[in-house]
C-alpha cells in the first residue's frame, strides 16, 4: 500500500505501528531525523538503495526525492519516531559552529548517523513520553530540537555539511537525474522543481536532450523497466507497478497492454 504524508514545521512524532509492508513516495521541504524503535526501513535514492534496522538513526535531507518502505520484522511491527528540523532552528544552531563542507558521496547517500549511548537515551525518553501524551507541547518541541542537534554534533560531525548548509537548490544534470528517477510518480512542476528549473525551462531543455515530450518518454521508460522486472526478474505484476512508477494497478495493466499487447499477468503465456 502507498501512503503520501505532509510535514508540518519543527514537529516531532511518532510514526505509528506498522503490522505489514507499505510504501510511499515523497518530498520534505525540512531536514527529518527517523530513529526506528522496531522494523525495518529501506530506502530508495534514485538507483541507490539502503536499509536500516532497529536501532538506527537516520538523516533525510529535504528536498530530496526517495521511496520508502517500511516493514515489521520477527513479529515485531514497524516503529519509529521522526523530528522535522526548521531551517530557522538550524540556521540558529549551527550560527556560531563550524561546519564540514567534504562529505563523501556514498556516505551522503546512505546517511546514518553515528550509533551512540546518547541518542539511545534521547530517543528512549521521547518513547516513554508518547506513551502518555499525544504530542509535545510545543515549548517542548524547541527545546527538544536544539537537544537532538547538539547530540549529534557531539557524535557525528558529518552531519554538519547537511544541516548546517542552507544553499537553494540549483540548476543541474536533467539528462543524469531523469534517468536515475523516472520511475517515481511525480507531476512535472516536481521533476522541474528538484532540476532547479521552471516548468518552461525544463520542457525545452528535455526535449533537447532527449529529442522527446517528458510524459512520452517516462511512460516508455516505466514500461520498459516493468517488462524487465517481469520477465528477467520474474516479479509479479502486483509488485512491479509501484517500482515502475505507476499510481496503481489497473493503469499499469492497461498501459502495459496498450504497450505490448498482452497484459502482465500474461507475460509468461503471450503469443
Amino acid at each position: 500500500m502507498r501512503k503520501s504524508q505532509e510535514y508540518n514545521e519543527g514537529k516531532i512524532f511518532l510514526s505509528g505501528t506498522v503490522e505489514r509492508d507499505y510504501t510511499w513516495e515523497h518530498i520534505s521541504p525540512q531536514h527529518i531525523i527517523v530513529f526506528i524503535y522496531s522494523g525495518k526501513m529501506t530506502m530508495f535514492y534514485g538507483k541507490a538503495t539502503t536499509t536500516f534496522k532497529t536501532g538506527d538513526t537516520v538523516l533525510v535531507p529535504k528536498n530530496q526525492l526517495i521511496r520508502v518502505f517500511k516493514s515489521p520484522v520477527n513479529d515485531q511491527p514497524f516503529k519509529a519516531l521522526s523530528m522535522l528540523f526548521p531551517d530557522e532552528a538550524l540556521r540558529e544552531f549551527y550560527m556560531n559552529r563550524t561546519v564540514l563542507e567534504n562529505w563523501n558521496e556514498n556516505i551522503a547517500k546512505e546517511r546514518p548517523v553515528n550509533a551512540h549511548s546518547l541518542l539511545d537515551s534521547f530517543f528512549g525518553s521521547l518513547s516513554s513520553y508518547f506513551e502518555t501524551h499525544y504530542e509535545l507541547p510545543e515549548p517542548l518541541v524547541l527545546i527538544k530540537i536544539q537537544e537532538l542537534l547538539t547530540i549529534i554534533d557531539e557524535v557525528d560531525r558529518r552531519m554538519s555539511s547537511i544541516l548546517g548548509t542552507f544553499s537553494e537548490i540549483g540548476k543541474i544534470d536533467l539528462k543524469k537525474y531523469m534517468e536515475e528517477h523516472f520511475m517515481y510518480n511525480l507531476p512535472l512542476e516536481k521533476f522541474a522543481f528538484l532540476t532547479g528549473r521552471s516548468l518552461t525551462s525544463f520542457k525545452s531543455d528535455f526535449k533537447k536532450i532527449f529529442g522527446n515530450t517528458p510524459g512520452k518518454w517516462i511512460m516508455e521508460k516505466r514500461l520498459n523497466l516493468a517488462y524487465q522486472k517481469l520477465t528477467v526478474d520474474k516479479m509479479k505484476a502486483t509488485d512491479v507497478y509501484l517500482l515502475a512508477g505507476f499510481e496503481n494497478l489497473s493503469h499499469f495493466s492497461f498501459a502495459f497492454k496498450k504497450a505490448f499487447g498482452y497484459s502482465p499477468r500474461n507475460i509468461n503465456n503471450k503469443p
